[in-house]
């Protein structure tokens, strides 16, 4: 099922709007799907600093 999804602006730098194009030449991945796939790294990178999260493993003491 497709999640909804919202417009928004980012700015990237021209090396890494050329590295995506060429990336979604080879592969025919647009481009969005990258930057989603990106965001997604960052917040699981960063799911501790989310609030409302809860520690199932090693709890604090």
């Amino acid at each position: 099922m497709a999640r909804t999804k919202i417009s928004t602006t980012v700015y990237i730098t021209q090396e890494q709007a050329d590295k995506l194009k060429l990336l979604h030449k080879k592969t025919k991945v647009p481009v969005s799907e990258y930057i989603r796939e990106g965001i997604d790294l960052v917040l699981e990178k960063h799911v501790n600093e989310l609030p409302g999260q809860i520690m199932l493993v090693n709890p604090p003491r």
